[in-house]
C-alpha cells in the first residue's frame, strides 16, 4: 500500500487550515484595540481667543447644565472599576471645567453651571457622558440659543496619553483638555457667524422668556413659537415698563442665587480635583497593565493551542516513516502547547488582581467624593442625587415669593401658601 506524501500538492488537511485560522485570529485579537464613540479631537488644540476685547453688547451669557451621567456597560467585566458614583461626580466635574475653559476664551459674558435647564439662558449647553474610564472620554454636546436654534450637536472623543496625567492644573489643564478646547472652539466658530442683530435678538428673547416664565399672561404675547419650535420676537416692552423692570429685578436676584450655587459647585470641583485626577491616573496605569497582561495571556494561549494542533496536524499528514521520525517533535509541541495554555491561564489570574485594584480605586474615590450640602435662604440643596429636584423646588419658591411681592400673578395661576418656619423649641436654651 502506497502512503501519500505530505509533499502531495492536492493535500490540504483540516488541521492545517485550523492552524492558519488560529494564527489569523490571534493576530487580530492581539493587535486590536477598543474604540469609543465620537470623533477623536486633535492633539494640542489651541483655544480660540478674540483679537480685541469685546464690548458688553457683543457678549452672550452661557448656561451649562449638569451633564447626563449616561449608562455604565451592563457587562461587569467591561466596567473595570467604574461605578455610578464616579459617573455622578463626572457629570458635575465636566461642565464645571468646561465653564472655566469658556471663561478664559474672552468671547462670553457670564458663564454658569446650572443644575437644570435654565429658562432664561441666552446660550444653553447640555451634555451627556457617552463613555469615560480615565483613559478615554466621549461627550455628546448640544448647544442651543434662546431662539431654540440648535447651534450643533456633536460627540467628542479623546484618548489620553499616560504622560498627560502629569501636566494637569486645576481650572486650566485637564487630562482631556484638547476635548474641552475643541468644544469651546466650536462654540466660538458658531458665535462668530452671528450678526450683531442676531446677538441682540438672542439677548432680548432670553429676557422675555424669563419674564414669561414669571408672568406668562403679561409677557407670553411678546413671543411667538412656530411649528418647528423656533422662538421669535413679536414686540418689545415699552421703555421703563414697570412690570418688566420688576421682572428684571427678580432676574438679578435669581442670578445671585445661581452665582451662590456656582460658588458651591466650584468648591465641589476643587475638592474633587485631587482624588479624581489621582483616580484617573492610577486607573489608566492599571488598565494599561491589565491590557498588557491580557495580551500576553492571549498570545500564550493561542500559540499553545496552535502548537498542539500543529503537532496533531504533523502526525496526521505525514506518512508512516515521517510520523515515527517526528514523534518526539510532536510530543514536545503538545507538551509546550499545554504549558503555554496553562501559563496563559496564570497570567489571566494575575490580570484579575489588577482588575480588583481598579475596583478598589473606584470605591476609594466614591468615598472621597461625598456630596456637598448648601443652605440658601433657609432652603437646603444637595449637589448630588436629588440636586436637580431641589434646585427646581427652590426656583419655584423664588417665583412664589417674588410673585407675591410684585403682584406678578397670572390670571390662571394660583400660588400655594408659603409654609412658615417652625416655631422655636421652648425647651431650647437661648
Amino acid at each position: 500500500m502506497k502512503h501519500r506524501s505530505y509533499r502531495d500538492k492536492d493535500l490540504v488537511s483540516p488541521p492545517s487550515m485550523l492552524v492558519y485560522l488560529l494564527i489569523l485570529i490571534a493576530a487580530a485579537l492581539i493587535n486590536g484595540c477598543a474604540t469609543i464613540p465620537g470623533k477623536q479631537v486633535g492633539d494640542q488644540v489651541a483655544p480660540l481667543t478674540p483679537e480685541r476685547e469685546l464690548s458688553d453688547a457683543e457678549l452672550l451669557n452661557v448656561s451649562i447644565q449638569v451633564f447626563d451621567p449616561g449608562q455604565l456597560p451592563e457587562d461587569p467585566g467591561k466596567r473595570k472599576g467604574l461605578s455610578p458614583e464616579i459617573r455622578e461626580a463626572e457629570s458635575r466635574f465636566a461642565p464645571i471645567h468646561l465653564k472655566h475653559t469658556l471663561q478664559r476664551a474672552g468671547y462670553w459674558g457670564v458663564v454658569r453651571v446650572v443644575p437644570d435647564e435654565d429658562v432664561g439662558s441666552e446660550i444653553l449647553v447640555q451634555g451627556a457622558i457617552v463613555y469615560s474610564d480615565g483613559e478615554n472620554a466621549s461627550l455628546q454636546i448640544t448647544v442651543t440659543d434662546a431662539r431654540n436654534v440648535i447651534w450643533f450637536q456633536r460627540t467628542y472623543a479623546e484618548t489620553a496619553r499616560q504622560e498627560e496625567h502629569l501636566g494637569v492644573e486645576m481650572e486650566k489643564e485637564d487630562v482631556f483638555q484638547d476635548l474641552f478646547n475643541t468644544i469651546a472652539n466650536d462654540l466660538v466658530v458658531f458665535r462668530n457667524s452671528l450678526s450683531a442683530q442676531e446677538i441682540e435678538e438672542i439677548r432680548q428673547i432670553a429676557a422675555l422668556k424669563y419674564a414669561s416664565s414669571m408672568a406668562p399672561d403679561a409677557f407670553g404675547p411678546y413671543l411667538a413659537t412656530d411649528e418647528d419650535g423656533r422662538v421669535s420676537l413679536q414686540r418689545l416692552p415699552a421703555e421703563e415698563d414697570p412690570m418688566f423692570e420688576r421682572v428684571e429685578a427678580v432676574k438679578v436676584r435669581d442670578d445671585l442665587l445661581v452665582d451662590t450655587i456656582n460658588d458651591y459647585y466650584d468648591i465641589y470641583y476643587q475638592d474633587l480635583w485631587e482624588p479624581y485626577s489621582n483616580w484617573r491616573r492610577y486607573r489608566h496605569e492599571e488598565v494599561s497593565t491589565l491590557r498588557r497582561l491580557e495580551r500576553q495571556a492571549l498570545t500564550r494561549q493561542v500559540l499553545g493551542i496552535t502548537a498542539i494542533v500543529g503537532a496533531i496536524a504533523l502526525g496526521g499528514v505525514a506518512d508512516y516513516e515521517t510520523a515515527v521520525r517526528t514523534r518526539p517533535l510532536q510530543d514536545v509541541l503538545i507538551a509546550g502547547g499545554a504549558y503555554s495554555v496553562y501559563s496563559g491561564h496564570q497570567v489571566r489570574q494575575e490580570s484579575k488582581i489588577n482588575q480588583e485594584a481598579i475596583e478598589e480605586l473606584g470605591s476609594s474615590f466614591s468615598s472621597e467624593a461625598e456630596p456637598l450640602t448648601i443652605e440658601v435662604e433657609g432652603q437646603t440643596v444637595r449637589l448630588t442625587g436629588s440636586a436637580e429636584q431641589q434646585y427646581a423646588k427652590w426656583r419655584s419658591l423664588l417665583k412664589q415669593i417674588y410673585a407675591q411681592q410684585t403682584g406678578l400673578i397670572g390670571e390662571s395661576e394660583t400660588l400655594p401658601e408659603l409654609v412658615p418656619p417652625p416655631p422655636p423649641d421652648p425647651n431650647e436654651q437661648p
